[in-house]
């Protein structure tokens, strides 16, 4: 069976019918007039490139985060009072 792309209450092809299968899931719709539209085609490249700014945030994060975090765990294995050094905030003690 076909599936359609709903796009706000319509068929994106502009097929009509009670009947029809339709999914706003861009990864389940198999009606190929509905994928060539232009709809289907911003959609598609909205969440494309939606999943790829995550991914640069998620590794930019985790990559600007890890020597502060092993710096903080570093000096608190540490005997004594070590301060932080510059750039955290109000450099306490650990």
């Amino acid at each position: 069976m076909v599936t359609h792309y709903k796009v706000a209450g319509h068929l994106a092809c502009g097929h009509h019918g009670h009947n029809l299968v339709s999914t706003t899931d861009l990864a389940r719709v198999k009606c190929r007039s509905c994928r060539n539209t232009e709809v289907f085609k911003e959609a598609r490249r909205e969440a494309r490139n939606a999943a790829r700014r995550a991914a640069r945030r998620a590794k930019v994060a985790h990559a600007a985060n890890d020597w502060r975090t092993a710096w903080q765990e570093k000096l608190t294995r540490m005997p004594g009072k070590q301060r932080l050094p510059r750039g955290f905030v109000n450099q306490p003690f650990v």
